[in-house]
C-alpha cells in the first residue's frame, strides 16, 4: 500500500500539516489520496514549552497537551489520516514510486515525503545527510541544523517543515510552516491551481 503522502514528525508543524491535509477530503482532487503521520514526539520541543504569548492559545497552555490534544484533534476531526505511533523513522530514500521510509518497526512507501523532526543536529535519519547545512537562523553555538530548500521543497515530492525547514524556534512560525506545506502539496493535487481550505460559518 502506497501513501500519496507521508508526513515524519507529530510536533507542531507535522501536526498542523496533517490537519490541513486531512481537512481537504471533500475535495475531489483530494478524495482518494492516502495521508500518514508518524508522529514520534519524544524529541519535540514542545515537551517542555509553555505558552503566553500564541494568538489562540489559552495563556499558560502547555506544549506536551498540545502533543497529545492535536493528536486526538486529528483523530476526531480526520480518521482517515492514519496515525503511526511508537515508530522512529531511520532512513528515507527515492524509489520508482517516491521515498521509502524505514522505520524501526516498519517500512513505508510514499509519493510524497514532509520531514517534519526538530533541527537539532542529533538528527539521525540516514538519507538526508547530503541536504543538512548550519541553520541560519539559529545561534551558531547551539549547533542548529537545516535541510537546505527553497520555500519548504527540498526536491521533487520531498517537503521539510518547521524549524528544519530554517524558520526560527517559534510555536506559530512552525505551525504555519506545516500548513505551507500542507497547501503546497494540496496544490500539487489540484494540478498545479493554487489551494487552501476554510471552514466557514454557514448564514
Amino acid at each position: 500500500m502506497i501513501y500519496d503522502a507521508l508526513i515524519i514528525g507529530g510536533g507542531a508543524a507535522g501536526l498542523s500539516c496533517a490537519l490541513v491535509l486531512g481537512s481537504a477530503k471533500p475535495k475531489p482532487f483530494a478524495a482518494d489520496k492516502r495521508v500518514g503521520i508518524i508522529t514520534h514526539q519524544k524529541t519535540s520541543h514542545l515537551q517542555t514549552a509553555l505558552f503566553n504569548n500564541v494568538l489562540g492559545l489559552i495563556p499558560g497552555t502547555l506544549g506536551k497537551d498540545i502533543l497529545e490534544s492535536g493528536k486526538q484533534q486529528l483523530k476526531d476531526l480526520y480518521p482517515h489520516v492514519v496515525q503511526i505511533e511508537k515508530e522512529k523513522v531511520k532512513s528515507i530514500a527515492k524509489s520508482s514510486e517516491g521515498y521509502v521510509i524505514e522505520t524501526n518497526k516498519n517500512t513505508y512507501t510514499t509519493r510524497i515525503a514532509v520531514i517534519a523532526v526538530g533541527y537539532t543536529n542529533l538528527l539521525t535519519i540516514k538519507g538526508l545527510e547530503n541536504y543538512i547545512e548550519p541553520h541560519p537562523k539559529a545561534n551558531i553555538e547551539k549547533e542548529r541544523i537545516w535541510l537546505k530548500n527553497t520555500d519548504h521543497l527540498i526536491e521533487d515530492g520531498l517537503f521539510v517543515a518547521g524549524t528544519l525547514a530554517g524558520g526560527r524556534s517559534q510555536f506559530a512560525i512552525a505551525s504555519g510552516s506545516g500548513a505551507a506545506v500542507a497547501t503546497d502539496i494540496l496544490t500539487l493535487w489540484n494540478n498545479g491551481t493554487h489551494t487552501k481550505v476554510h471552514d466557514k460559518i454557514s448564514n
